[in-house]
């Protein structure tokens, strides 16, 4: 799985949403799935 530092960096890449679900920020990417993140 790819790894970036920071969860605001992968928001730059084309098809990334930032999702607030209980607390807990998500980066989901449907058009390339291996940019997922998660934090809290």
């Amino acid at each position: 799985m790819k790894v970036r530092k920071s969860l605001r960096s992968l928001k730059s890449v084309p098809g990334a949403q930032v999702v607030r679900r209980r607390g807990v920020t998500y980066v989901l990417n449907k058009k390339n799935p291996r940019f997922k993140a998660r934090q809290g």
